[in-house]
């Protein structure tokens, strides 16, 4: 069984290596939306793959890392290339959810990362 979640933040950026002229090299900001999805045997006892509520409270206090910040000041994230965060993200929260089986990160209504965890 899979289960979702969607979650949102708000981010600026820039990108420092792309050729001098292109759009992004300037600092904008993006509304992120984050959906994560977790496979996993439903628990028997309690009804579920994972507890929503704890799924929201890890989720969240990694999204309070960047959400509302310039993600080239955050360590591991000085090209913040939307396929770059989604990677840490990835990183982050596998280490709290292991069952983590997919996410997609869509930078922008129309365009956005799927991760597996394959580079």
């Amino acid at each position: 069984m899979t289960i979702f979640r969607h979650f949102t933040f708000d981010s600026a950026h820039f990108l420092p290596n792309v050729p001098d002229g292109h759009k992004c090299k300037e600092i904008h900001g993006h509304t992120y939306k984050l959906t994560i999805y977790i496979t996993g045997r439903v628990d028997e006892n309690l009804g579920w793959v994972m507890d929503f509520a704890r799924v929201k409270e890890i989720v969240n206090s990694i999204l309070d890392e960047v959400d509302h910040k310039l993600l080239n000041n955050i360590p591991g994230l000085q090209n913040p290339t939307c396929e770059i965060l989604t990677i840490w993200l990835w990183n982050k929260i596998k280490a709290f959810i292991p069952q983590l089986s997919k996410i997609e990160l869509y930078e922008t209504p129309n365009s956005g990362t799927v991760y597996e965890g394959h580079h």
